[in-house]
């Protein structure tokens, strides 16, 4: 068995080399074995033309909790599928979280759902996506 520490190791390496991810304002909080946490203030550059948080920013800020937190156990696993729903607009200034938690895992297939959070605790949007385990793991990764 894998100890926290090294989890939370794991997620914080692969965190630090999302180029995307820090590109659009993404940091990264915790995260561990199946799980991740991210944060993001909108800023200008996330602004649709309505003067709201552009969904794309939403759909690539939970991306980025949900590919953390699928790569968490050392097999590289590749998204196959994603939906999202969007409960409320997030506006300039908003301090959000991501937060993704494993809902279940096989050998080739695991389901993750992200909640995108306002800090005052209003639900912004709720993102599902399964992965592909593959048989390779990240550098420095056993097999």
């Amino acid at each position: 068995m894998e100890s926290k520490a090294r989890a939370q190791q794991r997620v914080a390496a692969l965190a630090a080399k999302d180029r995307f991810a820090q590109a659009i304002g993404v940091r990264f909080v915790d995260g561990g074995a199946g799980h991740a946490r991210v944060a993001m203030t909108v800023g200008e550059q996330h602004l649709n033309f309505s003067g709201s948080c552009h969904g794309g920013a939403i759909f690539a800020f939970a991306d980025a909790a949900f590919g953390l937190a699928s790569n968490s156990h050392g097999a590289i696993a590749a998204g196959i599928d994603a939906h999202i729903t969007y409960q409320c607009a997030a506006a300039l200034g908003d301090e959000l979280t991501a937060t993704a938690v494993e809902v279940s895992r096989s050998r080739k297939l695991a389901v993750y759902r992200i909640d995108v959070t306002r800090a005052d605790g209003t639900v912004i949007s709720s993102f599902t996506g399964t992965v592909y385990v593959t048989a390779r793991h990240h550098d420095g990764d056993a097999a």
